[in-house]
């Protein structure tokens, strides 16, 4: 079953994994990006209160195991190994490790459900840097799956989360009527969402649009009203003069609680894990403000390990080792092409995507 690839490399994001990692961390992720010193420091002192401890890396071995064993209950004895871009285990290591194990033809699987430069094309590079820093060019091959944002496991996961806080409201207030759903998602340069998907399509602000709305049609499923909901923005970290997408879940908040809402409910359908963006600006920042406003708050968890999602990614990951990938239409077909999610401030080479 595996002619075609003979390894999959979990691409995560990587993250520090003690005090000293904090700031050599932050500045390989905003290598290039003029992202102001003190902005470093300030979400260097997020990562400090937290112990030092990103908790990407341990949930992303949790998502590896749990991969590992969907395959292997499926007969399909593929290794899967960990990879990151911006910390330990690099992907430079990974790969020629890979190599040394005579594995050539590797399938990667990025953490990140979504077209854009930095959550797809950003991957693609910088695994075909690694394949140059190692000069394994031409012996060894890396693939990148597409987004998978559209997959039934992610959006059942997650709606089952928004259906338990829509009830739980019900129970307790007696209706929803003053209720109000807000989905987030990483804020990105308007450049870069405009980029984002073949040839400059506008892809993901279109995947997360089509997400919310299937996540909230399942949720809303069987009740007599269904509460407003929005998009909204989160964790900008560009400079003040760059337009990013917004609004910021903070400014929503505001606005919404001059409205006549009395209860919010966030559901973070851009993030697959609970890591530092959903704890500290979500748990946290939006939670502080929500409460400051005197706002009931729920945030809904992200999809994790739970079964579902992880035996859809095990069902992506198959049909591409055995060459029989799904035909997908509009926003999530050819999201990985050559000219797709580029960025005005890189020229750098990619690996083939999936």
């Amino acid at each position: 079953m595996t002619d075609h690839f003979d390894a999959v490399l979990l691409a995560g994001f990587g993250g520090p994994e003690g005090p000293d990692e904090v700031l050599p961390f932050l500045e390989r992720v905003t290598a290039g990006r003029g992202i102001p010193p003190e902005r470093l420091l300030e979400v260097g002192q997020h990562y400090l209160t937290l112990g030092g401890v990103s908790p990407i890396n341990e949930q992303n071995r949790a998502l590896l195991a749990a991969i590992t064993d969907e395959l292997t209950a499926r007969g399909i004895g593929v290794p899967v190994v960990l990879g990151n871009r911006n910390s330990v285990p690099f992907f430079a290591d990974v790969v020629a490790d890979l190599e040394k194990q005579g594995l050539h033809r590797v399938l990667a699987l990025a953490t990140s459900a979504y077209s854009s430069y930095s959550g797809c094309r950003q991957y693609r590079e910088d695994l075909w840097q690694a394949l140059d820093t190692t000069g394994l060019t031409g012996h060894v091959e890396i693939r990148k799956i597409r987004p998978y944002g559209y997959l039934d496991g992610f959006t059942a996961a997650m709606a089952d989360g928004l259906a338990d806080a829509l009830h739980e409201t019900i129970a307790r207030d007696g209706s929803i009527d003053e209720l109000h759903v807000f989905f987030t998602t990483h804020s990105i340069p308007d450049a870069m969402q405009d980029a984002s998907g073949p040839g400059g399509t506008g892809a993901y602000l279109a995947q997360h649009r089509a997400v919310a709305e299937r996540v909230f049609a399942q949720a809303v499923a069987g009740l007599d009203a269904a509460p407003p909901w929005s998009l909204v923005f989160q964790s900008r970290s560009g400079p003040p003069s760059m337009p990013w997408l917004e609004p910021d879940i903070n400014d929503a908040l505001r606005e919404t609680s001059s409205v006549g809402i009395r209860t919010v409910v966030v559901v973070p359908i851009g993030f697959i894990s609970d890591h530092i963006e959903v704890i500290w600006d979500l748990d946290t920042q939006a939670r502080e403000t929500a409460e400051s406003l005197g706002l009931g708050f729920t945030r809904v968890r992200t999809a994790g390990v739970d079964p579902r999602f992880v035996s859809g990614l095990v069902d992506v990951i198959v049909a591409e080792l055995t060459a029989t990938p799904p035909t997908l239409d509009g926003i999530w077909s050819g999201t990985c092409s050559t000219d797709c999610c580029v960025s005005a401030r890189s020229t750098r080479d990619v690996v083939p995507g999936i």
